[in-house]
């Protein structure tokens, strides 16, 4: 996976119940199978789809150019 760095567009979101790396990849980027790039961006393992609580992390806006740099 390419190295995502942070962005000043990114948003930042305190995580509540029941978010889930799939639902957020699906709210922001209308694609749930996105759900790696935020779990890469907040050095998270991505080893459930849900996150803990109470923590903050970052969505990648340019979730685009990500994916191009994948397919390099």
């Amino acid at each position: 996976y390419p190295k995502i760095e942070p962005h000043e567009d990114d948003i930042i979101i305190e995580i509540k119940y029941g978010d889930r790396f799939d639902l957020l990849a699906h709210k922001y980027y209308g694609d749930s199978s996105l759900w790696w790039i935020i779990a890469k961006a907040n050095g998270l393992s991505g080893d459930s789809y849900f996150i803990d609580t109470e923590q903050t992390i970052r969505i990648p806006i340019d979730y685009i150019e990500i994916i191009k740099k994948l397919k390099g």
